[in-house]
């Protein structure tokens, strides 16, 4: 029997697929091919510390050096050899871009320009430029605290105060009348403000008297931190022998102060469409513009700056007092879900802000110097003050 050619053989049915083959693939892609060479080329490099050239009498580093000029002409100066610095060489100086400005206008950089524009950030120079500044100004009204100082100090002279050393890093929770030594002079707390959060934690602006006719309105963060650096800093302790007793309060001051009415500036919708009706009552013993320097990053001011509608003048009338007879006279004209978020995404609830006209307040406060307050109350659908 003859032998099948092999004509006869591939004319044959193929039941199993055995003559269906397929060409294999072998297609590289070119971003391969160009990581491949450059593999190469870091390899060379790593052997003799130079590029491979292309007039080079050696075949395979001719090739190297052809495909490489081809690949990355910038890279590759045939006059001048370029070295790839090692990692652990230590950078020339002039390689050591000077700002961000540098990094990002390099030609061989390609960034969106979306990616690094800045938007919603405050400015460097606007961030260190503080609004307002804790700086000691002479105290105008200095005569009223003197004789406070000289009550003091007679005390502690005569024995019958002591002043106790300020433990490192103690939590100083001072209040009014309060009396401390910082650097050598006498510190009287005058006037210690709304509570307002900062950072996620409750902080006050204080007003302090010293000893020597000068006056600082620091945080009271601040503060504490002032008194936790000096060495020398003191405590005054306070007269009496505790809270149930008597004498204990006595160094809280009742000093006259001002009644001010405030209008917000800020620009949030909710609070804008409302500005011309929605005021802010307080009290205060310092300089009304000074109290207000630092608005706009005073949670108690809405975070934003404001300005100054009304000011009224008290006379013998303890501020603490008539701050609190105007809030609670007011109370129902205090705006319901009024509140800010601050810079940590903190919903704040100020409580000083009312839906009122200046000429109420001022009506409210001769009804205080007349002591007649009690006998009025506010009508917040007729808003007028009434007689009970």
């Amino acid at each position: 029997m003859a032998r099948p050619t092999l004509d006869e053989i591939f004319a044959e049915p193929d039941d199993f697929g055995l003559l269906d083959v397929k060409a294999a693939n072998t297609r590289v892609s070119s971003a391969d091919k160009d990581a491949a060479i450059r593999q190469e080329v870091e390899a060379f490099y790593a052997k003799h510390r130079r590029w491979p050239d292309p007039d080079a009498p050696s075949h395979d580093e001719m090739r190297l050096g052809t495909i490489w000029s081809t690949i990355s002409p910038d890279s590759y100066q045939p006059t001048e050899q370029v070295a790839l610095r090692d990692w652990r060489e230590e950078p020339d100086e002039s390689d050591i871009p000077d700002s961000l400005d540098d990094i990002f206008g390099d030609d061989g950089l390609d960034v969106d320009a979306t990616l690094i524009k800045l938007e919603h950030v405050t400015a460097a120079a606007e961030r260190h430029t503080p609004d307002h500044r804790a700086d000691f100004v002479p105290c105008r009204d200095f005569h009223l605290f003197e004789p406070r100082f000289e009550e003091v100090q007679a005390a502690l002279e005569s024995g019958e105060r002591k002043a106790l050393p300020v433990k490192k890093w103690a939590v100083i929770e001072p209040i009014e009348g309060d009396v401390f030594i910082r650097n050598g002079l006498l510190a009287l707390i005058a006037e210690k403000s709304e509570m307002m959060m900062r950072g996620g934690s409750r902080d006050h602006r204080l007003r302090v008297i010293f000893s020597n006719g000068t006056e600082s309105d620091p945080l009271m963060s601040s503060f504490r931190k002032s008194l936790n650096e000096d060495p020398t800093a003191r405590t005054v302790n306070k007269v009496g022998l505790g809270p149930l007793d008597p004498e204990w309060e006595a160094d809280r001051l009742n000093l006259s102060g001002t009644i001010y009415v405030l209008r917000s500036l800020s620009e949030e919708p909710v609070i804008k469409e409302k500005r011309m009706f929605l005021h802010k009552i307080g009290v205060t013993s310092q300089d009304v513009r000074r109290r207000i320097a630092d608005a706009r990053n005073d949670p108690t001011f809405l975070l934003a700056p404001v300005e100054i509608v009304a000011e009224f003048g008290l006379k013998n009338l303890p501020r603490q007092t008539v701050e609190t007879l105007l809030h609670r006279f007011f109370d129902e004209a205090r705006p319901n879900g009024l509140f800010i978020n601050d810079r940590y995404g903190k919903t704040i609830h100020p409580r000083e802000w009312f839906y009122v006209l200046p000429e109420h307040v001022s009506q409210a406060a001769k009804l205080i110097q007349e002591k007649q307050l009690h006998l009025y109350r506010y009508d917040l659908q007729s808003q007028r003050i009434v007689r009970r």
